[in-house]
């Protein structure tokens, strides 16, 4: 078959795939609590605007985004693995959908950097801080999907 290659990296991708979520989970978690931060402490002094600009950019621009690719390449190279993945089952579509959904978030989060670096932010701390349960919840479907398979 065109991808039986791919089963001989297999530990390596899985291994790979595991520390790219990690790493895009750590940012996705985090930059919400900065932009709380930003709203409610930032603003009024130009000193905390500055810095927590640079924070959230880095964090996005140096962690998330390399993350969050390295995720969806590792997981399409696990995905095209033969024999890892039942596509007959309900699992691997909710996983999907999952990663989709926070990879939405991802680039909602990315939006919000822009509207602070341009001085045109209007969400609250408080939706910010409802905003970042939405990770969670995502989190919690992906590796009951995995490792439990209920579906």
């Amino acid at each position: 078959m065109v991808f039986d290659f791919l089963s001989w990296f297999y530990p390596w991708t899985k291994t790979l795939h595991i520390l790219a979520v990690i790493s895009w989970m750590a940012g996705i978690f985090y930059l919400p609590r900065l932009f709380v931060h930003h709203v409610e402490k930032g603003i009024e002094n130009p000193h905390s605007d500055a810095m927590l600009q640079m924070m959230e950019l880095k964090l996005l621009r140096v962690i998330m985004n390399p993350a969050m690719i390295a995720t969806w390449v590792f997981g399409i190279m696990l995905a095209l693995t033969p024999g890892i993945i039942d596509w007959f089952a309900v699992w691997p579509y909710a996983k999907f959908a999952s990663v989709g959904a926070l990879t939405w978030f991802h680039h909602w989060l990315g939006q919000r950097r822009k509207d602070f670096a341009a001085g045109t932010n209007t969400v609250p701390g408080r939706t910010y801080r409802m905003m970042n349960e939405v990770p969670t919840v995502l989190l919690v479907i992906i590796v009951i999907a995995i490792v439990v398979r209920p579906f």
